[in-house]
């Protein structure tokens, strides 16, 4: 049986500034007035979730992620416009909302798209649904990562982490939102994050993509799994004097409810 990964804020926060470049690109998007109520589905460690009390100052603001450890991070940002609480994206529901943001969650959900039409009908006539989600698979970073898990020794505890459900594309989200009476602006976007450090795409995927294969190796079977991905992503993604550059695809949509 697959277990759920045990994230880490610490290692999730390398590379923040670069990380929350999405984030702001799809907020900025959403052009919601005289917003009282706000949903973050899968806030992570709550940093990109407080910066929603100044773009809507008189918000209540939820944060909802599945990580006990996520909301042990975000906890430091709560005050009496903002709270986290435990929850998984497949069951959660809620009511007149005024605005619901997804940020680099749904790709870990198969069946995201039947989830929409429940996040719609939680917004109030008006409301605001932006969703983002890393639309990356076929990168070196990804490919080189299957690979490996599917490799002797690594296979007999991987192979299943190193599953990952089809991501939707922006035409897709335009099909289904628009079928729940939203107007749909969906889009995609290849960001060239320049990382600094060593190897320093390793660095960037032990926080996310990578985090559920490595997690589920025993710990001297993933320090050799991690110095032979290390290597190969070093030789995929190299260091110049300015950087590591590592392109990124990510896909967008923001769908406003008709009132």
């Amino acid at each position: 049986m697959r277990t759920s990964p045990v994230w880490s804020p610490e290692q999730y926060g390398t590379y923040a500034d670069e990380r929350a470049r999405p984030f702001r690109d799809l907020v900025e998007r959403v052009r919601a007035t005289g917003v009282r109520s706000v949903v973050d589905l899968g806030c992570g460690p709550g940093a990109l979730t407080a910066t929603l009390r100044q773009v809507w100052p008189d918000a209540d603001i939820r944060g909802v992620d599945s990580s006990p450890q996520m909301l042990e991070a975000a906890a430091q940002y709560a005050d009496d416009r903002l709270s986290f609480e435990l929850g998984d994206v497949r069951e959660w529901s809620a009511a007149d909302l005024d605005v619901i943001v997804t940020n680099a969650t749904l790709q870990w959900v198969p069946e995201q798209l039947d989830l929409l039409p429940g996040f719609v009908r939680a917004l109030r006539p008006g409301g605001w649904l932006a969703i983002q989600i890393p639309g990356n698979g076929d990168a070196p970073s990804h490919a080189i990562l299957r690979e490996l898990a599917n490799t002797p020794p690594y296979a007999e505890y991987a192979k299943d982490a190193s599953l990952r459900p089809d991501v939707p594309g922006p035409a897709e989200y335009v099909d289904v939102l628009s079928a729940e009476g939203c107007v749909v602006d969906a889009w995609e976007t290849t960001y060239f994050h320049l990382l600094s450090g060593d190897n320093a795409v390793l660095e960037w995927v032990k926080g996310t993509g990578a985090r559920p294969v490595l997690q589920s190796l025993p710990d001297d079977v993933r320090v050799r799994f991690e110095a032979e991905y290390g290597a190969r992503l070093a030789e995929a993604y190299p260091q110049k004097d300015y950087g590591t550059l590592l392109p990124f695809r990510r896909i967008f949509a923001v769908a406003h409810k008709k009132g």
